[in-house]
């Protein structure tokens, strides 16, 4: 016995894990499958008869419109992209595919929650310049900053400070409370590293208990020494209960001035590594 399979498209549309709506000319909504629920938190009775454009995340009407433009000139779109807003308020990512129907007279479109994708994506983005452990800028973001910088000194004739940090003794925290309590450890001392310094400085995680600090708003060495104190004083403050009982871990910083100690990025972090080793030697010696 022969299938009839136009009786079976309503229901395999409904059974669709993507959205169908069709749209008509005056972008009213005239049928949206079940999944719709799922994607937006409305039921298609909520939808049906209500302008699409009321749903679209406000920053994205303008592309959206012009895609809109684009299928109703009977060029389809397969790869558009854009945001809704959930009936939750929450915002939903959607990939859409879309084309032009003269038979309905009305536009097709077929919507996948691209969210989760968008999140991987940004998260690789992210991870492509900050170090995963802190959320600081990593080497690569701090090395473009620091040339960008310098590139600015030397144009209005400015000096920066670059500060290279290492934290005295932190093998011992790995070694006598376990590597977990030691990352916890490191994300503390990030977010006070953050809140010492300007909005336009910058903060980065070069690798294991070192960090650097490119500061461009410093014009003086008195400056410069007000900073080291505010950092070396935020450093210092009780970790609290929750590191059971682990003393703050003391830092030594070294420094470098642009154009004084270096004329280049490469001068500059060795100068600053060369000064932090210096005073780690001068602590050693102290006992």
């Amino acid at each position: 016995m022969p299938v009839d399979l136009q009786a079976l498209y309503p229901r395999l549309i409904h059974l669709m894990l993507d959205t169908v709506f069709v749209v008509d000319r005056d972008n009213q909504i005239v049928f949206v499958s079940d999944a719709c629920e799922a994607l937006l938190g409305y039921r298609a009775c909520e939808l049906i008869g209500t302008p699409i454009t009321d749903y679209m995340h406000p920053d994205d009407l303008v592309i959206t419109r012009a895609s809109i433009l684009r299928v109703m000139n009977g060029q389809s779109h397969y790869d558009f992209r854009n945001r809704y807003i959930r009936k939750d308020g929450g915002i939903v990512h959607i990939l859409w595919a879309a084309c032009w129907s003269d038979e309905a007279d009305a536009r097709i479109g077929v919507a996948r929650d691209v969210t989760a994708q968008h999140q991987a994506e940004e998260e690789l983005r992210f991870l492509a310049h900050h170090d995963p452990l802190t959320r600081l800028a990593n080497r690569a973001m701090f090395n473009e900053r620091l040339d960008t910088a310098l590139a600015a000194a030397r144009h209005h004739n400015q000096p920066l400070a670059l500060l290279f940090i290492d934290i005295n003794d932190f093998k011992d925290i790995n070694d006598n409370h376990g590597h977990s309590m030691g990352d916890r450890v490191l994300c503390t001392l990030a977010r006070r590293l953050e809140g010492c310094v300007g909005a336009t400085d910058t903060v980065a995680r070069m690798g294991g208990d070192e960090f650097t600090v490119l500061l461009t708003d410093y014009v003086s060495p008195e400056a410069i020494a007000e900073q080291l104190a505010r950092i070396l004083a935020a450093m210092a403050e009780p970790l609290g209960a929750e590191f059971a009982g682990i003393d703050a871990p003391s830092c030594s910083i070294g420094v470098a001035r642009f154009p004084d100690d270096g004329n280049d990025a490469d001068m500059l972090l060795r100068h600053a590594d060369g000064d932090m080793y210096r005073i780690k030697r001068q602590r050693a010696a102290a006992g």
